[in-house]
């Protein structure tokens, strides 16, 4: 039997919920998520692709890449998986979460080099409970079919259905690089474990925000890689009361999406509703 050609996928179709911003979007160390993700596949697989919500096929972060769109979004990683296995069907996929800053390359290629293509599975053992790691898992061709009935009988998670598959388990060789980051708090963490770099940046507030800074412009160093993440470091000190879906912002007097990223020196504006009409 020929062992099937092996391609990634990047798991980035998560609404995020508890983070409460776009994990893909997050950047630790000069590169977002989705980024550096995809640059560890990059020479490790034949092709990579990110998995995507359909609305999200036109995001910018996303689309410089190719996309594998969720037939359905209800369905989680499991449908993500799904959608990449129909696409592909005679490939393997080494599938990974956009969520594992700590994720390096050894850990990789010791997945890779201890595949074993006559299994449904190739993951790693959890080093907190033992189980399967789904999200830094190889899925051959033979585990489709299993995962697609598994889902028709309603059970979508890919962590139980590798636990009753013909399942390859290897011991990670840097536990803490499996390590996810769901909330603000854990990304705050991770950020000062991985020495996010600070940026200085000049930041300037106008009508309400400007009353509520007590200032007209500040001067900072920050370690907020985006737009957004540096008007969540800003609501810390300053009694904003206006959330981001209210304002638009400005980097260096151009109009920017809140997941622009940063430089030092940068000039940022935060500009909320004008008042009457």
């Amino acid at each position: 039997m020929s062992t099937a050609p092996l391609y990634g996928l990047v798991l980035s179709g998560g609404r995020s919920r508890r983070m409460q911003r776009d994990k893909a979007a997050l950047a630790y160390q000069g590169m977002t998520q989705l980024e550096r993700t995809m640059a560890l596949l990059e020479g490790r697989v034949e092709r990579a692709f990110v998995s995507v919500r359909a609305e999200q096929r036109e995001d910018p972060l996303r689309a410089r890449y190719r996309l594998i769109a969720d037939q359905r979004d209800d369905l989680g990683p499991a449908g993500g998986i799904l959608a990449a296995q129909a696409s592909v069907p005679e490939a393997a996929w080494l599938v990974l979460a956009c969520d594992l800053p700590f994720l390096d390359a050894r850990t990789l290629d010791h997945l890779i080099g201890a595949r074993d293509p006559a299994r449904a599975a190739t993951a790693y053992r959890s080093s907190r409970d033992g189980l399967p790691e789904p999200l830094c898992a190889i899925y051959e061709p033979s585990s489709h079919a299993a995962l697609a009935a598994a889902v028709v009988a309603g059970r979508n998670c890919p962590r139980k259905f590798l636990i009753s598959a013909d399942t390859a388990l290897l011991e990670p060789p840097s536990p803490g690089a499996l390590e996810n980051i769901n909330t603000p708090e854990q990304f705050a963490q991770a950020s000062a474990a991985l020495g996010a770099p600070e940026r200085q940046v000049t930041v300037q507030y106008y009508a309400l925000l400007r009353e509520q800074a007590g200032r007209a412009q500040e001067s900072l160093h920050s370690a907020a890689a985006t737009a957004g993440e540096l008007y969540d470091e800003l609501r810390r000190r300053h009694p904003f009361t206006l959330p981001r879906e209210l304002l638009r912002v400005a980097v260096n007097a151009e109009f920017a999406e809140w997941s622009a990223p940063l430089a030092d020196g940068d000039t940022v504006v935060f500009i909320p509703p004008v008042a009457g009409g």
